[in-house]
This record gives C-alpha cells, sequence and structure tokens, in this order.
C-alpha cells in the first residue's frame, strides 16, 4: 500500500520541523534535507546525492514517522543497520533489522511486529530481501515507502558493485503497486547516477544532488616510506582524538591494530573475520570512546554515525575514487576538522590489480579504469580538491589552498604548446581513444593499434616527443579535462572528447599553467638520503660515547663481546630519545623485555643522569615499539621451537620461506627472547663447526655475516650455518 499523497503546505512544513526537534533535537534542516522529505511524502521517486556526513539518513527516517506503514531500508551492511538502529531506538523509535545476524525466534518476532504495523523502519539486507519468506511477509505488511541506502551498489561501473542489489526493483514491484523509492548515495559519478536511475526505472525521479565539496577537510598523500613510523607520530600528534585507517587486508588490520596498543595508543581491529560479538565489541568501544583508533578493512564506517572523528588514514592505497572519497568522508562530519592521509605506493595498485584478474572481463576493465584514476589522483600534483570534485562531476573554479599540493606546490611550467597539442590529438583521433592511446600518438610510437588506425600518419603524430614521455601526457592530458578543455565520455568509460571550451583554446590558443606531477620513487630517495644526513647527526654524540664506553666497560666485567648486550644503531637510538626508564628501553628498536631486564640498568641510569645534567626533553614522540614479539606469528614460532618442531614445518604452516622464518627468529631473539635450537643445530651443522663459529662471535668485534663469512672463509662455511649458530649464541649469552 503505497503512502498517502501530502501536500506541501505550510502545515506540513512546521509539522515536519516539530518531528525533527521533537525526536532529533535539531532545530533546523540542514542543505536539501527539507525539500528532500517534502517529495518522498508526496509520494514521488526521489534520488539522493549527498556527501558523506550531509545527513542522508534522516532524508527516509524522518519521513517514515509521519506516515504510517513501515519504511523498508535496504543496506549492504550490518554494522550500519545495527548504528542506525540503536540510535533510533535511543530516539524512542521502533526500528528493527532483518538479516542473517537474527535467531529463527528474533526473525519471526520481527515478522509480527512489522505486519502488526508497530515498526515504523526496518532494516532489511538485500540478500535477506531476496528469500520468499521474506517476500511473503512483507506482502502482508503496509509497506509506506523503500529506502535503498548506498544505492551506487546497484552499479557495476561504480566502485562497490553487488549483484544482488540489481535484483532490487523486481522484489520492490512484488511487494505491492506504485510503493514510492528514496534512493541515496554519496559516491556516484555521472555515468554511475544514470545506471542507477535506470536500473531502478526511476528515469522520471525527482534528482537532490548537493555539492560533494567537504570543505574542512584536508587531504594529503605522502610516499610509504618508513610508514609505521610516520604513522605512530601523526597518530601521537593528535593524541585522544579518534581516528580511522584503513587497511586492505585483515592480516594488515591485525598488524597495525597491535602496532599501534604497544605504542600505547588505544587502537581496536575491526573486519570480516572477526568474531561477530568481537566487532560489535570494538564497534561500540569506537564509538563510546573506549578506543580512539579503529583500524579496519573498508567495510567498517559505511554508515557509521561518529561526528568526531578527526583522521582518516588509508595506510594501503584505495580501490578507487569513490571508494576513497566515502572513506575520507568519515572524518569531520560535525564540520570541524578532519585530517585525510594516504599512504601511496605504486606497488599497492599493482596488488589490487591482480585480485581483479580472475574476474569477468568488463569488472577487470572497470576494475583497472578505477585504479588508474585512483593512481592520478595520488600521482598528480594539482589541487586535491579540485580533482576530488571533477571526478564526481562538479567544478572548483579556483584551488581550495587546504590540501597538501596547495600547500606545498610542485614545480609548475608554461603549457600553451603542451595544451594545443593534447586537443589537437583528441580531435585527429576522432575522440574515440583513451589517455594512453592519445598520449602514445603524441611520443611517436608504434605499436599495431595505432598502424591499424593509421594514426601514424596523423599532423600530430610525434609532435610531442620532445616535451615528454608517457606521465607527462598523461598529466598534461587530465589537466586538461580539469581545465574544462576535455570531458569524459559518459557512454564509453575511459574515453575523452573535446569540449566547446577545447575548440576554443585551439583556435586561440593562450597561457596556460601546468604543473608536474610527484614523482614518489624520486621523493622517497630524497627522504632516504636526508634521514641518512640526520642520522649521521641525529644522534646526541655525547651521550652516544659516554654508552659505548659503558658497553665497553659492562662487558669486559662480564666476559662478552660489546656487540652482544647493545649493538651501534640501539645505541644510537638511546642518543635519540633518551629513554629513562626500563620500560622506555624496550621501545628502542633491539631491545626486548629480557634484554632490557638482563643488562638495561647501568644505561639508564647514565641517560637519565645525562638528561638531568643537561637539562634535556626527551622526545618520546618519536619512538615507535615494535609489535614483534606480540604478534601472532612470534607466538607460534616460539611455541613450536619449544615443542622442538622442524624450521622447515614451521615455516610451511604460516605461509613464511625459510629466509623470512630465519629473519623473523633473529628478530626474537634480538628482542632478548631465548630460544633453543640445538634440536635442529644437531642435523644442520656439525659439532665441530658449531664450536668454531661459537668461538668466533665470542671473540668478534661485530656479528655481521658477511664480515663473519669473509673471516672464516665461504668454503667451509655457509650463510645458514653462520645464522643458525649466531642465533645459539645470542640465546645463551645475551638473554
Amino acid at each position: 500500500m503505497p503512502l498517502p499523497v501530502l501536500e506541501a503546505t505550510a502545515e506540513v512544513a512546521a509539522d515536519l520541523k516539530h518531528k525533527l526537534k521533537e525526536v532529533f533535537g535539531y532545530g533546523q534542516f540542514r542543505g536539501t534535507q527539507e525539500a528532500v522529505i517534502k517529495n518522498v511524502l508526496t509520494g514521488h521517486n526521489t534520488f539522493v546525492i549527498m556527501p558523506t556526513g550531509a545527513g542522508k539518513s534522516l532524508c527516509y527516517q524522518l519521513p517514515a514517522l509521519v506516515v504510517p506503514g513501515t519504511a523498508i531500508v535496504i543496506s549492504p551492511l550490518i554494522a550500519l543497520m545495527k548504528n542506525q538502529v540503536d540510535q533510533l531506538g535511543a530516539f524512542g523509535v521502533n526500528a528493527q533489522v532483518y538479516n542473517s545476524t537474527l535467531t529463527k525466534s528474533e526473525m519471526k518476532r520481527v515478522q509480527r511486529d512489522v505486519v502488526s504495523g508497530e515498526v515504523r523502519l526496518l532494516y532489511v539486507a538485500p540478500e535477506s530481501l531476496n528469500k520468499d519468506e521474506t517476500i511473503e511477509f512483507l506482502q502482508r505488511s503496509n509497506i509506506s515507502f523503500v529506502a535503498i541506502d548506498e544505492a551506487h551498489c546497484i552499479s557495476e561501473w561504480g566502485h562497490d558493485f553487488r549483484p544482488e542489489y540489481r535484483r532490487i526493483r523486481g522484489i520492490i514491484d512484488h511487494l505491492g503497486p506504485n510503493i514510492p523509492i528514496i534512493a541515496l548515495t554519496a559516491t556516484a559519478t555521472p555515468k554511475v547516477q544514470l545506471d542507477i536511475q535506470k536500473n531502478l526505472h526511476m528515469d522520471d525521479a525527482s534528482v537532490f544532488k548537493t555539492s560533494f565539496n567537504r570543505t574542512n577537510l584536508y587531504y594529503e598523500v605522502r610516499a610509504k616510506h618508513n610508514t609505521k613510523k610516520q604513522l605512530i607520530q601523526y597518530i601521537k600528534q593528535r593524541k585522544g582524538k579518534a581516528g580511522i585507517i584503513y587497511c586492505l587486508s585483515r592480516k594488515k588490520v591485525e598488524e597495525i591494530a597491535e602496532l599501534l596498543r604497544v605504542n600505547d595508543i588505544r587502537a581496536r581491529p575491526y573486519h570480516a573475520g572477526l568474531d561477530q560479538q568481537v566487532r560489535i565489541d570494538n564497534q561500540d568501544a569506537f564509538l563510546n570512546e573506549d578506543c580512539d583508533v579503529i583500524v579496519a578493512t573498508i567495510a567498517f564506517g559505511m554508515g557509521i554515525d561518529k561526528p568526531d572523528v578527526r583522521f582518516v588514514v588509508h595506510y594501503d592505497a584505495p580501490k578507487s575514487i569513490e571508494g576513497y572519497y566515502q572513506e575520507t568522508g568519515r572524518g569531520g562530519r560535525d564540520g570541524l576538522e578532519g585530517d585525510c592521509l594516504m599512504f601511496y605506493s605504486y606497488d599497492d595498485i599493482l596488488k589490487l590489480e591482480k585480485f581483479s584478474k580472475d574476474k569477468p572481463v568488463t569488472e577487470r576493465d572497470n576494475a583497472r579504469q578505477l585504479l588508474q584514476e585512483m593512481t592520478n589522483y595520488a600521482e598528480s600534483a594539482v589541487c586535491r580538491r579540485r580533482q576530488l570534485l571533477h571526478y564526481f562531476g562538479e567544478n572548483l573554479d579556483t584551488d581550495c589552498g587546504f590540501c597538501d599540493n596547495c600547500r606545498h606546490p610542485k614545480e609548475r611550467f608554461e603549457g600553451e604548446e603542451a595544451v594545443g597539442l593534447a586537443l589537437r590529438a583528441v580531435v585527429q583521433t576522432e575522440a574515440r581513444f583513451n589517455l594512453d592511446h592519445i598520449g602514445q600518438v603524441l611520443m611517436g610510437l608504434t605499436n599495431p593499434h595505432i598502424e591499424s588506425y593509421g594514426h601514424n600518419g596523423l599532423p600530430v603524430y610525434a609532435q610531442g616527443k620532445e616535451l615528454g614521455d608517457a606521465q607527462f601526457w598523461h598529466s598534461v592530458l587530465r589537466q586538461c579535462l580539469l581545465n574544462d578543455f576535455l570531458e569524459k565520455d559518459i557512454d564509453s568509460i575511459g574515453l575523452v572528447r573535446i569540449t566547446d571550451r577545447g575548440i576554443d583554446f585551439i583556435e586561440n590558443p593562450r597561457s596556460i599553467t601546468l604543473t608536474k606531477d610527484h614523482n614518489f620513487e624520486e621523493e622517497q630517495k630524497a627522504d632516504e638520503e636526508k634521514e641518512e644526513v640526520q642520522h649521521a647527526a641525529g644522534h646526541d654524540e655525547v651521550l652516544f660515547s659516554q654508552l659505548k664506553e659503558l658497553r665497553r666497560q659492562v662487558a669486559k666485567q662480564k666476559n662478552l663481546p660489546p656487540y652482544v648486550l647493545f649493538q651501534d644503531p640501539s645505541l644510537k637510538e638511546m642518543a635519540t630519545t633518551y629513554p629513562t626508564t626500563l620500560h622506555d628501553l624496550t621501545h628502542v628498536s633491539g631491545v626486548g623485555q629480557g634484554k632490557a631486564q638482563k643488562f638495561g640498568a647501568p644505561f639508564v641510569a647514565a641517560i637519565k643522569k645525562y638528561v638531568e645534567d643537561n637539562d634535556i626533553v626527551t622526545a618520546e614522540d618519536v619512538v615507535v615499539k615494535s609489535a614483534v614479539n606480540r604478534s601472532k606469528n612470534k607466538i607460534f614460532i616460539i611455541q613450536q621451537i619449544d615443542k622442538k618442531m622442524m624450521l622447515e614445518d614451521i615455516a610451511q604452516a604460516r605461509g613464511l620461506d625459510m629466509r623470512e622464518l630465519m629473519e623473523e627468529i633473529e628478530h626474537i631473539c634480538y628482542s632478548g627472547t631465548r630460544l633453543n635450537l640445538d634440536y635442529y643445530l644437531e642435523d644442520m651443522v656439525d659439532e665441530d663447526k658449531q664450536e668454531e663459529i661459537y668461538d668466533y662471535f665470542m671473540n668478534a668485534s661485530t656479528d655481521n655475516i658477511a664480515v663473519a663469512l669473509k673471516d672464516l672463509g665461504t668454503d667451509d662455511f655457509t650463510e645458514e650455518e653462520l645464522r643458525l649458530v649466531r642465533i645459539k649464541f645470542i640465546s645463551e649469552v645475551a638473554n
């Protein structure tokens, strides 16, 4: 039964504002909310494109309270349903979920309450909606309207295509005649918008589209280099503030959550592999401020209404601009600051491409195009906000001044010649090709594609080879899009065509300034060189000398080589971070609990005295404690070695190769945990060799394997033998 048509009178408007205040506590509507709600109440189909944080959910929640019957809300995620139902319950609204988390008796209760008209909003997963049992009880219910949240899931051209969403229209038709639909999304390109309307048969829908510009968000992209250290420093600079860190894999989520915890940051993981109750507990802890940071795969956050998220970090590159925009949109939903940081490496893009290699051709090509757009965004030095808005069909005339590219501009150059060539190349290739092909024509490349179309005979062919390489021309063409000289062909993904403004530029060329792209490989190399210089002079030379002398004295007392106590890199870090307690000392790389307890006391005492004598403020914010000994891998390895399991079997059980396993074991050992590998050494290294290697390390000035191989001779000893005996030596004398 469709909802009764209400005229948008002043009386209705007053009643809506009264409900808004009475139930939700707001005095005014935001943006187009009121217009959307009135459109729903008049029984029209409604299509809402509104950025994250702009109040989409109110557009269907409030109408559901005004008209009789139950509003069906189709939502793709259990986390979203739970969050909204909990909030509505707190407002005194009877809202229920209907999904796979319910028991059979709970499902029967919900069905009964919906049929009796007690439930105002029913949140249903699309998978549950497809079941005959669901359709049958909804046909017996009074359905006021259907809200389709995250409607971009309908489109195969979108970033989160879900086949079950494409069956929604047919199911709605089975529920009853003329049921109004409101479809909502925060991320839809012009092509995806058309696809949504076509699939839902909503060509006549009233469309409400608000600006995608989230002016309070600061966008930044950094090279993926020393990422863990950068992450810890970034979060500690925002101590006590709420943040979300997105990772691509469950394994990485667990690893980063553990890293944060051992660095005294209140963090919890969230991913589909966790037990359902653990996920719920972690989500609630984040919403209730019992933890500051949630580390999650992309499923978390879709629809989570936490207004005070102050930073969003993408530890790995996202799969698409849509995903990136939606996830960064979790930040600053209250209008206050929201910092958005992405760590970028092209290796991440290559990994993501591999994930889609087994998909059908259309899906694979679409995924590749989305990744190309992501790469373009990350590597471009043009205003980030202009790029994002342009992607969603919105233009920003001037740079925003509030992103990394605006705050730290890259080199600019005169682009009149390059733009003219690029536009003429699009015209001469008849606007039937993508940016890569156009760039290849301009560079004068030869391949079967270019030859078959005769493009090696075009006037522009090879005219741009002196100006730049493929990356240069790709950048020029993208900046032509941003400047409205070119536009994307909505009907043919990846293709571009010239605009009237572009034709005018060809006819009336003029000066235009373009920006060179980021070269993250070069930037990373420069960072590494800078760090080497800083590392050379970054520690306190006076304290370092004192600690080396102390190490020599203690080693002499204990009749041990000095490096067995603490290696030089560890001493330099002590002379940089000034640990004044044994707990602080365990934050130093290469120093675990065992080593700190065994050798640490005189070093901590010396550092404390030096700090007091010289009135030094310690720099705790640069400390990054490794989570090495607390990860599941390390615990498993220690347990299996205790059980005398062969190393090859341990490696196979954890999906590691032998080199990776040896590195893990060395980390464990050097951090102060004693390991007994005698059972393995007996089979791998004969006793005489063991004694000779052991004696060598006892008297050597360094434990460096390359030096040991040179001293002992590669004819008689292998690297593996030296590493195994070194583990035995360090375990017995240092741990």
